[in-house]
């Protein structure tokens, strides 16, 4: 096989967890078993090989677009699916989330992705363990599970790291924490965009495919469904706690900027008689007293005391200070 083929495994059968080469594939009949066949849209031999398979070229066209919103379209013969993965790969953003596309029918699955998941690997592993999903419901079911659980498993990573950021708050460690929660909240809005389409999707392949799926299949996607909602409720209050925590560090910047300002005010206020006695005692002109008596500059150093002494208790009494 090319390198366009990611995987291409047996479901079900006699071969079971086996990979299909490229002369099986091309012979391949329901009666033989399932299958599954995982590209790499971007390579032009899976493309070639998309294009001449049966599928709906409606289907075909949504295997190979570059970008598409989570969603789900079921037909008579089977169900488009698209669907985003959290972006595990090395040196990457794990907000910036992976598509997948996917079209299944009764005995085949046809899935296409550029950049790898996590999700997608680990399934080819259990298959190949013979461990894994033996039909397309089971398949579309196990891949939806894992990428509700490694979505649960980034907002947790997000809620930790929330909390050691509220902890440098209080703590009073607080600088340089503005882009550190500014990043936090760009994660969460660019998770967001995806989650809550992802959920109306679970909802149609809930829903909306009772010719793939049994009734007990049905309720296993209910409740991939409702831990998905509860991750969008846990980042809708990841997000609230952002801003909360966003605010108070703005407000306790903000007190500790007038606190110093207001020192500066009370240092400026005992400073600016001092400045006025010495700059007019400091003219040269005639008539300065005590310009002629010995111990005048002591006793006016002496004065200056007590008017700074005066002050700070008049503060003291005014609880300035």
């Amino acid at each position: 096989m090319s390198h366009g083929f990611v995987y291409s495994l047996w479901l079900s059968g006699e071969r079971a967890g086996e990979a299909l080469s490229a002369e099986a594939l091309a012979q391949w009949t329901p009666e033989q078993g399932n299958i599954w066949v995982h590209l790499n849209y971007h390579s032009k031999d899976a493309r070639e090989w998309l294009q001449g398979t049966d599928l709906p070229p409606l289907e075909i066209d949504a295997l190979l677009s570059r970008d598409t919103r989570p969603r789900a379209i079921a037909n008579e013969g089977g169900i488009l699916v698209a669907l985003r993965g959290v972006n595990l790969n090395p040196d990457a953003a794990p907000e910036d989330m992976v598509a997948l596309r996917l079209y299944a029918d009764k005995h085949r699955i046809v899935s296409a992705c550029r950049r790898g998941l996590q999700s997608v690997k680990e399934l080819a592993e259990q298959i190949g363990k013979r461990a894994g999903p033996a039909t397309p419901a089971d398949f579309i079911l196990s891949l939806c599970d894992k990428l509700t659980l490694r979505k649960t498993d980034f907002i947790n990573s997000l809620e930790e790291k929330l909390d050691d950021l509220e902890e440098q708050i209080v703590t009073g460690n607080s600088r340089d924490l503005r882009n550190d929660i500014a990043e936090l909240r760009r994660q969460t809005v660019m998770v967001r965009r995806y989650l809550a389409p992802q959920r109306e999707a679970f909802a149609a392949l809930q829903t909306e495919t009772g010719h793939l799926f049994k009734k007990t299949e049905q309720l296993k996607m209910r409740e991939i469904r409702d831990r998905l909602t509860r991750a969008i409720e846990d980042l809708d209050a990841l997000k609230d706690r952002a801003s909360v925590t966003h605010e108070e560090l703005m407000s306790r910047q903000s007190e500790e900027l007038n606190q110093r300002l207001y020192f500066l005010s009370l240092v400026t206020a005992v400073f600016l008689p001092l400045g006025f006695l010495t700059g007019l005692l400091g003219v040269n002109i005639g008539g300065i007293p005590g310009a002629d008596t010995p111990w005048a500059f002591g006793a006016f150093c002496l004065l200056l005391l007590v008017l700074v002494l005066g002050q700070l208790w008049l503060f003291y009494r005014k609880r300035w200070l």
